[in-house]
């Protein structure tokens, strides 16, 4: 949960570097929230409640992932390409840093 947090906290924050765990979860827990939602929705009759939490998170989850392709030394630009940017995603991040900032684990193992 501290990485869903992270990312929000980064709102729109496009430099820098995301590890995999915090792109991942930051991935796991929208689908469960939007799973959830889209129930609860459901159950009390409102429909959309679901579509309104994906409208409020689509800045931050583009966010992260043009994060995410910073830490495999990508342009954020490499999101838009369809099944590559999967690949670059499960793809482990460059160690040490790159053009587009410091590496996050070695921050992290730092702290």
């Amino acid at each position: 949960m501290n990485y869903y947090m992270k990312v929000l906290q980064n709102y729109a924050t496009f430099s820098g570097r995301a590890r995999r765990s915090e792109y991942w979860y930051f991935v796991l827990f929208n689908v469960i929230i939007s799973f959830a939602l889209a129930f609860a929705g459901n159950a009390i009759g409102i429909q959309g409640i679901d579509s309104i939490y994906s409208l409020a998170v689509l800045i931050p989850s583009i966010a992260v992932g043009v994060r995410r392709m910073h830490d495999v030394g990508k342009s954020g630009w490499f999101l838009l390409i369809p099944i590559y940017n999967l690949i670059l995603a499960i793809t482990p991040g460059t160690v040490g840093d790159n053009e587009y900032g410091a590496d996050p684990k070695q921050e992290e193992a730092a702290a």
